[in-house]
């Protein structure tokens, strides 16, 4: 309890803000023991995602202390001189975290620019190459709950951080003092609208879209900051302006009308739903609070809506970007976890295709000529001839791209389901799910990995399990990570792994199903009895 309490009273004294100060003064009033222990008894690690976490007091918490430090950090490792952007979304406490990363910045003897609006990551990854900075910061999680915020590391490559920069940066973390006698500076730019924005915006117009524009799209920005800028891109590319969800147009940080502001979610995307069938719309689409990823729905032949997977929707704009780009060395890629279909897609159209580990940062580590890149979980990546405007997963640019694919099927009396059929019937029918299990307790995750490397299954679904990967040691020219592969009879694969943002064991499932002269629609059906029958089995077999 004396370490602690110190511990507490010394982050208290050098906390800049009195929201904070106050949490600890009434928990050391209390001497409440255990929520100094969930405080101060562990840390959020920086590490290749930056830092995310609830917000509140001490260093297991996002802060102004916690984001001054990584601020430190970032400084020392880059020197003076350098030039760091800063985004920032919608939620609590983001506009503060990027002022105060600009005033350490800048008293550290660097150069940081501001924008000037809560705008997209994806705008934010753009301008870091776009100005030819050396690094950028976002403030943003993405599509965690509320209570949550995070800081994510750019490098000047316009790309999230990758080892050892994320070392380096958390020894210069760790050998931050306290930030009460850090130089603060006051003198940054500010990036207005035509900054940055505008040049953005002109360079997703020159995205593959294709000629076709007549299309009306339902969408919702689930109460984040991608609205206002989607609208825009809409407009600037020649499309009808979507139709908005008003209850979840504007940024929000309690994001009152849903339980996670994740579209992936159950329920997220209800009103979207509701909007469409109430408008006739001939395309739903969705962005995360912060706008890096983009969701997909459209219209059943029988009435109502279906929401297409990540695998999905990234298969077809893969597609979409190799017909309407040129030249021999062009590249797609995708990760591990993602569905096989798109390296026969990739054979198919005579490019190259590389796989890598899961996040954004090693997809755009693949190589030159890359024009594609997807994770199942919602995030794209398109390009032109000329390259990918954003180094990331970007929300905005990808629903511009399948409203220009769905507008031509549409001119052609077809449907996005048409589509994914045509595919079906020359590639076979890739087939994906999820099984997510959130928990309180991170030490459960742990130990269903133990069990599952010290026993694993023989059979899962009546397949036999034909190899077991443990990526950790490193697997097909991968770098170690925490997962298990498994590869089973009949085509069927099981990846198991924990998430990397949040309290979750995450495993991936796919199953593929020959069409030929099968029905698409029995094939589907086929396909999804197995799935569900794999995910019973692993359910029993992970035991959580």
């Amino acid at each position: 309890m004396t370490d602690l309490v110190r511990l507490a009273r010394e982050w208290r004294d050098q906390d800049p803000d009195p929201d904070t100060r106050a949490e600890l003064d009434a928990i050391l009033d209390r001497q409440d023991l255990d929520a100094l222990e969930d405080r101060f008894g562990a840390k959020l690690e920086f590490g290749t995602a930056g830092l995310r976490g609830a917000l509140g007091a001490g260093p297991n918490r996002m802060n102004r202390v916690t984001v001054m430090r990584a601020a430190a950090g970032l400084a020392r490792v880059l020197g003076p001189g350098r030039h760091v952007v800063i985004g920032y979304d919608g939620r609590h406490k983001s506009d503060v975290f990027a002022a105060d990363t600009a005033r350490v910045l800048t008293g550290a003897g660097l150069r940081a620019s501001v924008m000037a609006g809560r705008w997209p990551t994806p705008v934010l990854a753009f301008a870091v190459r776009h100005l030819g900075a050396d690094a950028g910061v976002m403030v943003t999680a993405s599509h965690n709950p509320p209570q949550d915020n995070g800081y994510k590391v750019y490098w000047g490559d316009g790309a999230q951080i990758v080892p050892p920069i994320d070392q380096d940066i958390s020894a210069a973390i760790d050998a931050t003092g306290p930030v009460d006698a850090l130089p603060l500076g006051d003198a940054w730019t500010t990036l207005g609208h035509d900054d940055i924005v505008t040049p953005y915006l002109r360079a997703l117009t020159a995205l593959p879209l294709g000629d076709a524009r007549a299309i009306s799209v339902a969408y919702t920005p689930l109460h984040g900051v991608g609205g206002a800028t989607v609208s825009e891109a809409f407009r600037a590319a020649g499309f009808e302006v979507p139709v908005m969800v008003g209850r979840q147009a504007m940024p929000d940080p309690n994001f009152p009308t849903v339980a996670f502001p994740n579209p992936e979610e159950p329920g997220a995307m209800d009103l979207a739903l509701e909007l469409a069938a109430a408008t006739r719309a001939d395309l739903v689409l969705a962005n995360d609070p912060d706008a890096d990823r983009c969701a997909v729905g459209t219209p059943l032949p029988g009435g109502g809506y279906r929401m297409l997977t990540g695998d999905e929707v990234g298969g077809l704009l893969a597609e979409h970007v190799l017909r309407h780009t040129s030249g021999g060395d062009r590249l797609v890629a995708t990760s591990i976890v993602s569905s096989s279909l798109l390296a026969k897609i990739a054979a198919d159209h005579g490019v190259r295709h590389a796989e890598t580990l899961t996040g954004f940062k090693w997809i755009m580590k693949t190589g030159p000529g890359l024009v594609f890149g997807y994770e199942e979980a919602l995030g794209y990546s398109v390009g032109s001839d000329a390259g990918l405007p954003v180094h990331d997963k970007d929300g905005v640019g990808a629903a511009l791209a399948v409203a220009g694919m769905a507008a031509a099927a549409r001119r052609e009396g077809r449907s996005l389901l048409d589509l994914l059929d045509d595919q079906a019937r020359r590639y076979g029918l890739h087939a994906t799910t999820q099984l997510s299990v959130r928990v309180e307790d991170l030490s459960l995750i742990a130990k269903a990995m133990e069990r599952l490397r010290a026993n694993p299954p023989a059979r899962l679904a009546g397949r036999a399990v034909e190899s077991a990967e443990d990526l950790s040691r490193g697997v097909a020219g991968l770098p170690p990570t925490d997962g298990l592969r498994y590869r089973l009879s009949g085509d069927a694969r099981v990846i198991v792994r924990p998430s990397g943002t949040e309290p979750k064991l995450k495993c991936y499932l796919e199953v593929v199903v020959p069409v030929g002269d099968e029905d698409v629609a029995e094939a589907r059906a086929r396909a999804a009895a197995d799935l569900e029958a794999l995910k019973q089995d692993l359910a029993t077999a992970l035991a959580l």
